[in-house]
């Protein structure tokens, strides 16, 4: 069986951009063109008033903290008071079933703005952590039917960590983390291109909370079994501050010296991103996750995008945590992204095409998904359909940029995860919205009453 998308306003591909019908067959894009003809045994899928783009791939989110919006307490704060008021006051709290419904409002959020591959870096982690919070997260995904990597958070030791000192979290020891890193791999990770499962290999913090030790045997543990490798880094100049106290040397050159620079590397933020750390950056094929929306939000910064890609730094967009961003819209950042830097370097900065890119296949390819993240025949049919045919698209000019222009509200009208459809008619296939919300509700509540 296979499917069929016809008629659509546009679709976003470079290499037929005329085209107006999609085929499917099986998880590939077969055919692309005009006019296309329905065979035996294919759903059509009417996309007249939609655009058709690739599936946004949202390459660093913090699904745990979908239950820790808007707190009030870290409302006014930056990021080193706010991880002591917000995140790490909570997450030790953090029932698996409280995980699980955590995971799936984000993942919902997720679909419902365009995502189709979602990178999530779990950290709640410490020494005696249930293995049923991380399978929560694995279950949220699988039943959805979304594409989850997942960035297996760690710290071997509170260090600098505002968050763990500030609530005497007991950290794991490498050993454990190894162990439990092990069993992951084992049991989700897929190394395929296309792969539903992938693992990363993903210390909390480079500076302030994993020892120079922890650091090697970790990126020796992601080379043996090629696993790809992620952290924060430079989110606010005090990882600068620290690495010169530390290590006598700033945070991009401890990062190299640890050998955690590389093609299989990226980080979220890198806001404070001087000359020589792009440089640094650039020269080792390390990429970033933008990630605007939480860096304005907690007043971190602007990370220099436009000059990083210039310079040949892989470039891609992150939501983060929707206790800092709590839109939880990749449509959002897309958008940001878009004006944020014209807004500081005038309007040559960005163009629409380049940010979608960034956040399509700029996303897979920083994940090593290479068969996903572009509408191309050949490629995996991750996909999604906005339906602009509303009143406050009908005045665009431009209609196939124009989710990305006016973004949020928005609505994904059908969208397809490895050939299979995920959202149809407007809905996440499979979820109930009520029943999600009073979860969700009664989640808070239980957090609150624990706190």
């Amino acid at each position: 069986m296979g499917y069929l998308i016809r008629n659509a306003k546009a679709v976003f591909s470079s290499s037929q951009p005329q085209a107006t019908d999609i085929r499917i067959h099986d998880n590939r894009i077969v055919e692309m063109g005009r006019s296309l003809v329905a065979e035996q045994r294919e759903d059509v899928i009417d996309a007249s008033g939609c655009v058709v783009w690739p599936g946004l791939v949202n390459t660093h989110h913090h699904l745990a903290q979908s239950i820790l919006k808007g707190v009030p307490q870290g409302l006014n704060q930056r990021l080193g008071e706010w991880l002591g008021s917000v995140p790490y006051r909570f997450w030790p709290k953090i029932t698996p079933e409280l995980m699980y419904h955590s995971a799936r409002l984000g993942l919902y959020e997720m679909l419902r703005s365009g995502v189709t591959t979602c990178a999530d870096h779990h950290y709640l982690y410490h020494r005696d952590t249930s293995p049923e919070i991380e399978a929560a997260v694995w279950q949220a995904a699988d039943e959805f039917g979304i594409r989850l990597v997942l960035c297996r958070g760690c710290a071997t030791e509170v260090g600098s960590h505002k968050g763990m000192a500030r609530h005497a979290i007991e950290p794991e020891s490498l050993e454990i983390v190894l162990d439990r890193l092990e069993d992951t791999r084992r049991r989700y990770h897929q190394a395929k291109g296309d792969a539903m499962r992938r693992l990363v290999v993903a210390p909390t913090s480079l500076i302030h909370a994993t020892s120079p030790d922890a650091l090697a045997a970790l990126a020796d543990y992601a080379r043996q079994h090629d696993l790809r490798r992620h952290s924060h880094l430079l989110e606010v100049a005090f990882d600068n501050a620290q690495s010169l106290e530390k290590h006598a040397m700033p945070a991009i050159d401890y990062a190299a010296e640890q050998g955690w620079l590389g093609e299989d590397v990226w980080y979220a933020h890198l806001v404070h991103s001087d000359a020589h750390a792009i440089a640094r950056l650039a020269k080792s094929g390390t990429g970033i996750s933008h990630c605007p929306t939480s860096n304005c939000r907690l007043g971190s910064g602007v990370a220099p995008v436009p000059a990083m890609s210039d310079a040949g730094v892989p470039i891609s967009i992150g939501v983060d945590g929707s206790a800092s961003s709590e839109s939880g819209s990749m449509l959002q950042e897309l958008n940001l992204v878009w004006l944020l830097h014209r807004a500081l370097r005038g309007p040559e900065a960005t163009t629409l095409e380049q940010v979608l890119a960034w956040g399509s296949v700029g996303g897979a390819r920083i994940l090593g998904l290479e068969d996903i993240g572009e509408l191309a025949v050949g490629k995996v049919a991750d996909l999604v359909l906005y339906d602009i045919d509303q009143p406050r698209f009908a005045g665009v000019h431009t209609p196939l940029m124009a989710p990305l222009m006016c973004a949020e509200p928005a609505l994904v009208k059908h969208s397809f995860v490895n050939g299979l459809p995920v959202v149809e008619s407007g809905r996440v296939k499979g979820l109930d919205e009520i029943e999600l919300t009073q979860h969700v509700q009664q989640s808070v509540m239980e957090l609150l009453a624990s706190a």
